[in-house]
């Protein structure tokens, strides 16, 4: 049961870990510049929930969220019960003209060694721990961890924009390859969460066809800064991981 719940519960704490998949390594990959805004730095807390083969899962995660001064962090924690600390992940580096501009990622799964993803802005390559695979850097490429906060800055710069229907994509490396991810805006919708019930955006990021990858929902709240309140990551089979906001602590 632990090998089908853990991978599953890691792509939790605004990674998107369990989205990765084989891609072939492209020369080029589309540039996109959008307007940004980032979000204001805080820490956010949240309830997990989780059902794996019909068994249910529980646990908190922590994202700490710093940008200032032209520069970002994002350190993420997750805890499941009976487990204990499952996640540790980060994203570092600057804030440019196309929005958060990492220079390297780093990854740690319980019982598994930590991986890094380089963003080497002198040499414009994206390197790995985990594979000699690399990518040509030319603008705006985020990575696992970095990617919701960049979407946020996104919607955050052109809420007009930012509207049913409206697709934006993102070139995302994860821990051994990248490719373009794109995000579709669903709509408005109001869900209840611990801090009230929440006017939000709820924007889809839908596997390709025929693809057994999972299906990653954000709902990103603008009355809370545009925060992501709600996370969730479904399989086909009904399977599903949902991390819901509890509890934010906004820092100067």
């Amino acid at each position: 049961m632990l090998k089908k719940i853990l991978p599953a519960v890691l792509t939790l704490c605004l990674c998107g870990t369990g989205l990765a998949v084989a891609a072939q390594a492209l020369p080029e990959h589309p540039v996109k510049r959008y307007a940004i805004d980032l979000a204001p730095s805080a820490d956010l807390f949240y309830a997990i929930e989780s059902k794996q083969s019909g068994l249910s899962l529980r646990g908190t995660a922590k994202v700490v969220w710093r940008a200032q001064d032209r520069q970002y962090s994002i350190d993420n924690q997750t805890d499941a019960m009976l487990l204990g600390r499952i996640l540790e992940a980060g994203s570092n580096g600057a804030i440019d003209e196309f929005g958060l501009a990492p220079l390297q990622s780093t990854e740690k799964r319980l019982r598994k060694p930590l991986t890094t993803t380089q963003f080497d802005r002198q040499d414009k390559m994206i390197r790995f721990t985990e594979s000699e695979r690399s990518y040509p850097l030319q603008g705006g490429e985020q990575d696992r961890t970095s990617i919701i906060w960049q979407l946020v800055a996104v919607a955050r710069g052109a809420p007009k924009q930012f509207k049913t229907g409206s697709q934006w994509q993102f070139f995302v490396a994860g821990q051994r390859d990248a490719q373009t991810w794109s995000f579709k805006v669903i709509g408005k919708e109001a869900i209840d969460t611990p801090l009230g019930k929440l006017q939000t955006i709820h924007v889809l990021k839908a596997p390709p066809p025929d693809s057994h990858e999972q299906q990653l929902d954000i709902w990103l709240a603008p009355a809370r800064e545009w925060y992501p309140v709600r996370v969730r990551f479904a399989d086909a089979d009904h399977d599903f991981i949902e991390q819901t906001l509890q509890r934010v602590e906004k820092v100067n």
